[in-house]
């Protein structure tokens, strides 16, 4: 199974830069909830254990290694809003999260790894995008994890002011009983009205 490393970020130390951060957002697939982006500065002498793809940790082992990343790098987390979504559309909104993630390191970053195979219009930051990043950059790997252990938690906060519809269990991707609870309860203001099925359900004829 292939591992995320550092050589992205060394091919970048060797060119001359020195505050390299890893991007990734999380989200875009939910029919409900913000999108959420994280920055990540990893240490390189002190890269904590166990970085993968957020998707192939277990939340015991993402909630071990997320608290490795926060006691040795230096990370930014941002969202893009429901609304936000809405108006300017799910590709956008995920890469405004990450602009606004990036905008709150500090000092800037000189150098971004970004997950994917688009680079955010808003950055003027020297940048390189890496497919499936977070399976092959350590720093992308660690951004995916603290952006996803974010939202999740904060998808468990929705599901409390929200009940029936899952989202403690499901995040907002469209589950089952998410789906269901849609028809027996209706759309909330948290769901993404641009979305297929939340836009057939409020305007179908």
């Amino acid at each position: 199974m292939e591992q995320p490393d550092y050589s992205f970020e060394s091919a970048a130390l060797q060119r001359g830069r020195v505050r390299i951060a890893g991007v990734d957002e999380v989200g875009r697939g939910p029919l409900a909830g913000p999108v959420t982006a994280a920055a990540v500065i990893l240490d390189p002498e002190n890269i904590p254990s166990g970085l993968n793809d957020s998707k192939k940790l277990s939340v015991k082992k993402r909630d071990a290694v997320e608290q490795g990343i926060f006691d040795t790098a230096e990370v930014a987390i941002a969202h893009a809003s429901v609304e936000e979504i809405d108006e300017i559309n799910i590709l956008r909104a995920s890469h405004l999260a990450m602009e606004r993630a990036v905008a709150m390191l500090d000092p800037a970053p000189d150098y971004l790894l970004i997950d994917g195979n688009l680079i955010p219009r808003g950055l003027t930051i020297p940048c390189e995008a890496v497919i499936k990043g977070d399976g092959k950059s350590l720093s992308i790997a660690a951004a995916s994890i603290v952006a996803k252990q974010c939202r999740d938690r904060l998808m468990v906060d929705l599901a409390q002011q929200y009940p029936g519809y899952g989202w403690e269990k499901n995040a907002g991707y469209p589950s089952k009983q998410h789906r269901e609870a849609l028809v027996d309860l209706g759309v909330t203001q948290h769901h993404r009205r641009s979305f297929k099925p939340i836009h057939k359900m409020l305007y179908q004829d």
